[in-house]
């Protein structure tokens, strides 16, 4: 799990911002959202521009130098923040696996071009490059002793570097570190405000009709759209010489993209990425802006869906209706301005028990970060 994340001078973010996911409460209600103490089911609220999105892109960046899955140069082409004097944007991440503790640190000067990497296990450094001291590499895993430790390419990856080119001993050290690798690369980033763009899990575009009817899911995307409010009837037709879905409106039929809602098609759009969810295919969920063309109650339904699911999640909102004890808790919702996030238990010196009002308390301004 995603413990902790620290970001600087990245996009918007000028100064170090944290978020921590292990500042947790003792609440005896809703526990099922807290993990091993770790925050598992995460909503951020703030204004506009303060960096949710960008947040979300921080914690991404990894996906770029250390998978091979889907990736979006033209996301992260204006990459260091435009007042920070400093060359670098510095990356670090906190994972627990198990009984391990992982640390993951890396500076660069834009998405592609690493200057330094340390990962340690457990307050043991097994891996460190510093490119402006030196390309030599320090490399301590069982099993890559061998390797070359010389790294001159700056888009290279020093872990990518270790795990592609070594077989590393049956240990519980490499267990770990395979076990981050995995991680990683199953984290899932998407949102479908502009265009449905995403990071990670796969490689490459799907066309959603064409994955959906490919998987004989056409039935299933009806039946969830229809417990979600949206009353429809699907079927497969022929348009162009391709298959695609449509309505079936008593024998006529009109494609689902001609005339589906914003909402609809955002629904579809999660749909397709349920099934990924359901087959235990992503480890770490982030959904940017979760519900902007959904109705209050529809939000609720999806949040209790991936809560169902337990993957772990952040999702990013405006809707102040679902800030409630009655589906999360205040240690996980998080509250964020432009160089600061917390948890709302960390943003009042009132003790918040579970049958406060919390979206009341948000509006009337109880919460200040």
């Amino acid at each position: 799990m995603l413990t902790k994340f620290k970001v600087a001078n990245f996009k918007g973010f000028n100064t170090e911002i944290v978020f921590n996911l292990k500042e947790t409460n003792n609440y005896n209600f809703n526990k099922h959202n807290i993990k091993n103490g770790i925050v598992n089911n995460a909503l951020v609220y703030g204004p506009n521009s303060v960096g949710k999105s960008n947040l979300g892109l921080a914690i991404f960046d990894i996906i770029a130098h250390l998978t091979d899955k889907e990736n979006s140069d033209i996301q992260y082409s204006f990459y260091l923040n435009a007042l920070n004097n400093s060359k670098t944007a510095d990356f670090q991440y906190e994972f627990k696996f198990d009984s391990y503790n992982v640390i993951y640190k890396y500076k660069k000067t834009d998405h592609k071009t690493i200057i330094s990497e340390e990962f340690i296990i457990n307050n043991k450094q097994l891996a460190f490059i510093d490119r402006t001291i030196s390309n030599d590499a320090n490399i301590l895993f069982k099993g890559a002793e061998t390797l070359k430790t010389t790294l001159i390419d700056k888009n290279l990856s020093l872990l990518k570097y270790i795990k592609n080119n070594s077989v590393l001993d049956n240990n519980e050290e490499n267990k770990c570190f395979n076990k981050f690798y995995d991680f990683v690369d199953k984290m899932l980033f998407f949102r479908s405000l502009q265009e449905n763009m995403y990071l990670g899990v796969e490689v490459g575009r799907r066309v959603l009709d064409e994955d959906i009817i490919e998987n004989n899911n056409v039935n299933d995307l009806e039946a969830f759209l229809n417990k979600v409010g949206i009353k429809c009837k699907l079927v497969v037709i022929k348009e162009a010489g391709q298959d695609i879905i449509a309505f079936d409106f008593k024998g006529k039929h009109i494609a689902y993209y001609n005339i589906a809602s914003s909402g609809t098609k955002s629904l579809i759009l999660f749909y397709f990425w349920l099934q990924r969810l359901k087959k235990k295919k992503v480890s770490f969920l982030f959904i940017d802006e979760f519900d902007a063309f959904y109705h209050h109650e529809l939000s609720k339904l999806i949040v209790k869906k991936l809560v169902n699911i337990g993957v772990q999640f952040v999702l990013t909102t405006h809707n102040t209706s679902i800030i409630s004890n009655d589906l999360l808790r205040p240690d996980c919702y998080f509250l964020m301005n432009y160089d600061e996030i917390k948890p709302l238990s960390k943003c009042t010196t009132k003790e918040l028990r579970e049958a406060h009002n919390l979206e009341k308390m948000y509006k009337a301004g109880i919460f200040n970060v």
